[in-house]
């Protein structure tokens, strides 16, 4: 498999980082708002650096990329993608559904990611060629995107539902949901691993940063799914992601107007 010794680092990292936004969490922080509107607090801010200074000291050539600001080149041609808390709306509101993720970018390509839900206790990984892990509920066991290949037995997650209209297929986003037997949309990073754990079949978002993604895409497809763009391309940089069991790739590419 390889990489042994980053994904041990990387999970013990981002177990440290959620004990460190756990405290935030429980004692309750203000939110400031970012330029674009997006909430930040002292915990994402806090939990970032956190992640740089234990990875920076056990990979000391690896690059950085951050959502609040990390930005080292490295000399390794490897760099850390972080989003310390991935639902920071969630966070200042009290629910759970938030994470820290983590992915490990390579030539190019995520070769390793870790999703963590400090409030459920629970964390998602996985290394290319590795297959996909979770641990709940202090087991561990691996994860296999579901066999369902029709739509009126599967579940959607497509979220930010409240950007609809604003979304450029959003006359066929109604008549698109309509095909499915249910739809979710509970959080992304949440939601992306129910599909990847066989819980959903579908989860698609149209405005993404590559922190959203990168330990996502790869937890996804060594879990079996399919990921791509908005543009059917593997990439984490266009923007917008789809993750979905083999069995709705042509419904997925169906509705983003892709040739089949």
């Amino acid at each position: 498999m390889g990489y042994e010794r980053e994904l041990a680092a990387a999970r013990g990292a981002a177990r440290q980082a959620a004990e460190l936004a756990m405290g935030y969490w429980r004692s309750g922080v203000q939110p400031e708002d970012k330029p674009d509107d997006s909430p930040v607090t002292v915990a994402d801010r806090e939990s970032e650096k956190l992640f740089v200074k234990l990875l920076g000291e056990a990979f000391p050539g690896d690059g950085f990329l951050g959502e609040e600001g990390s930005t080292v080149a490295g000399t390794s041609g490897r760099r850390w993608i972080i989003d310390p808390i991935d639902g920071t709306r969630d966070f200042v509101r009290g629910n759970r559904l938030w994470s820290n993720l983590l992915g490990l970018e390579e030539g190019g390509q995520v070769v390793l990611g870790v999703a963590t839900f400090p409030a459920l206790g629970e964390q998602y990984w996985a290394v290319r060629g590795g297959g996909a892990w979770k641990s709940a509920d202090g087991v561990e066991s691996r994860m296999r995107c579901s066999t369902i290949t029709e739509t009126r037995r599967a579940v959607v997650c497509f979220n930010q539902l409240n950007r609809v209209l604003a979304h450029p297929r959003s006359e066929k986003v109604l008549p698109f949901l309509e095909q499915f037997g249910a739809s979710r949309c509970l959080g992304g990073a949440w939601d992306a691993m129910l599909v990847s754990d066989g819980s959903a079949e579908v989860w698609l978002e149209p405005v993404l940063k590559p922190w959203d993604l990168a330990a996502l895409s790869v937890i996804a497809k060594e879990a079996g799914c399919a990921y791509f763009d908005y543009q059917g391309e593997d990439t984490i940089y266009s923007g917008n992601g789809v993750i979905c069991v083999p069995g709705m790739v042509p419904v997925m590419r169906a509705f983003l107007g892709l040739s089949s």
